[in-house]
């Protein structure tokens, strides 16, 4: 008895859905949010983002695993802008069993500042610049990735002479740490290459399916 062949078609990624969700944490976030301009500086440069992603599906639609791993980063962001990243509640059982003092949801925040952009410039790369997968892709990547986090962090110095001079330690949220800047860079670094070292065959199925 013969079998119909799979639909080589994409199926329809549910990306509306995803943007509500998006929206309504979003909201949680700004509503409970004590300082309103940390939560800004946190939410509104990856809201910015999702809304020209938003705008630009019509021309070029990514992978459904690059809007999933957004929209993850998206949560982490608003959960930051909401608590600010130093108080984001975390179980102190797991703090102690890890032996740590400090709350690792910053540095979290920093990993998947490098993981996510990864999956998502590796996309664009390979699908629109038409490069092939191999070593100068994955070293621009990792090089770009690392260039965005120290990006990030001269931009939140900036901000915090400008705005927050007598507090910058606490706006921060350097928890005590002067290399904290070093150690969030090399989050996002270890995040960049995690990403394409883990995700890398999974992100190719993924976009077979866009094509």
């Amino acid at each position: 008895m013969p079998t119909s062949a799979p639909d080589p078609r994409p199926r329809p990624w549910r990306f509306p859905g995803l943007m509500l969700l998006c929206a309504a944490i979003a909201t949680w976030s700004f509503a409970g949010a004590r300082d309103k301009p940390t939560w800004a500086f946190e939410v509104l440069p990856l809201t910015a983002v999702m809304v020209v992603f938003a705008i630009r599906r019509r021309w070029f639609r990514f992978s459904a695993l690059a809007y999933v791993l957004l929209a993850w980063f998206f949560v982490i962001q608003c959960l930051g802008g909401r608590y600010t990243f130093a108080e984001v509640p975390f179980p102190r059982a797991v703090l102690d069993a890890l032996g740590l003092e400090r709350n690792p949801v910053d540095r979290i925040g920093h990993f998947f500042q490098g993981f996510v952009p990864a999956i998502l410039l590796r996309e664009w790369l390979l699908r629109r610049r038409a490069m092939a997968p191999g070593g100068t892709v994955f070293w621009l990547v990792t090089g770009c990735c690392l260039a965005f986090s120290a990006s990030y962090e001269l931009l939140e110095m900036a901000v915090v002479l400008v705005f927050y001079s007598d507090a910058g330690p606490d706006w921060l949220g350097m928890q005590g740490d002067p290399w904290d800047a070093q150690w969030d860079m090399t989050m996002a670094l270890s995040g960049a290459v995690l990403a394409q070292l883990l995700l890398g065959r999974l992100h190719d199925r993924s976009m077979r399916r866009c094509r």
